[in-house]
């Protein structure tokens, strides 16, 4: 099919070529020569009479053309997967979709493991596919290469439709052996004892309480970090160090492990998750469908008291 005499199968090409800037990588994603590639390059290159990619010692780099075109073409690629492969009408008994999301462990822990239950009841043909947070978690949802993020409020891409699911507040953890504390905590205490933190990507993206600690001015004393939400309250037990963590995550773990729960010694502010997806997808049946029904399935898990739970005392009591 051809527009404005540029054969559109072209622009799929295009679009990968622009985000690989290989031309081995981008033949392999699409399943073509090496040759065939450079010559689809090379139609392209006539076409827009631009070189698009050009090679700067053992690299290949965008042109500012390129650049400028990279945007607009997947805008258009994802507008025409969402408005004409997308069918109007679906059945979620008999659905084979498959979604992509980003999400944390603690989530999943707490959450998603649950709605993924509750999901499959109604539609047990669809598979998910759970990524952890990362440096370009943002990039492959403006590419439209996942098709939710679970975030907090601060990592909300703006021009993309988002939805609050649920606030969380914070609390601090301790093995119940730890002799440095009671059954509360004082700053001066929770400055002098070490701590365990999570770290995310490559720089090392710290969670809300080491953003919250260093906007104050705080300089805790990191001894362990961590990849991962789950290994925070398994990494204090058999220690004289304090972990500060999400609260249903904390009293999760407190069912399992010798763990004492205290408040902060300062207010640290609620956490906003909100569910976030690329503007293309908002009007598809099944994406809006799953969507609804994520969004239902938390309001549901919220309501109900936790069994077990003594839910007399302010820190342990649920987030509301």
């Amino acid at each position: 099919m051809r527009f404005n005499h540029l054969d559109l199968n072209l622009l799929v090409a295009l679009d990968v070529l622009l985000e690989e800037q290989n031309i081995t990588r981008a033949a392999e994603r699409l399943h073509m020569t090496q040759s065939a590639t450079s010559g689809v390059l090379g139609r392209l290159r006539t076409y827009f009479e631009d070189e698009l990619l050009v090679q700067v010692g053992r690299k290949m780099q965008l042109t500012p053309y390129a650049r400028e075109l990279a945007t607009p073409i997947r805008e258009v690629l994802l507008t025409i997967k969402s408005s004409i492969t997308a069918k109007p009408v679906f059945d979620p008994t008999t659905s084979k979709r498959h979604f992509r999301l980003v999400t944390s462990d603690y989530l999943i822990s707490v959450l998603f493991a649950q709605v993924i239950q509750k999901i499959h009841q109604e539609a047990p043909n669809i598979t998910f596919e759970m990524l952890g947070p990362s440096d370009n978690s943002g990039e492959l949802l403006i590419r439209g290469e996942v098709d939710l993020m679970i975030v907090p409020e601060r990592y909300i891409i703006e021009g993309h439709p988002s939805k609050l699911l649920f606030e969380e507040e914070h609390v601090c953890v301790v093995w119940q052996g730890n002799t440095q504390v009671g059954d509360t905590l004082t700053l001066e205490q929770y400055m002098d004892m070490g701590h365990v933190s999570v770290g995310f990507g490559r720089t090392r993206h710290m969670s809300i309480e080491e953003w919250f600690m260093n906007q104050y001015g705080f300089n805790r004393r990191l001894e362990v970090i961590t990849n991962d939400f789950n290994t925070l309250p398994q990494l204090v037990v058999g220690t004289q160090r304090i972990a500060t963590m999400h609260q249903r995550l904390a009293y999760l773990y407190a069912e399992y492990l010798p763990l004492r729960i205290l408040q902060p010694p300062v207010k640290i502010p609620v956490m906003r998750e909100f569910m976030l997806w690329h503007r293309s997808v908002e009007g598809d049946p099944m994406h809006r469908w799953l969507r609804e029904r994520i969004s239902a399935f938390i309001q549901h898990l919220e309501n109900p008291p936790i069994a077990g739970r003594d839910t007399s005392h302010p820190e342990a009591r649920l987030a509301k």
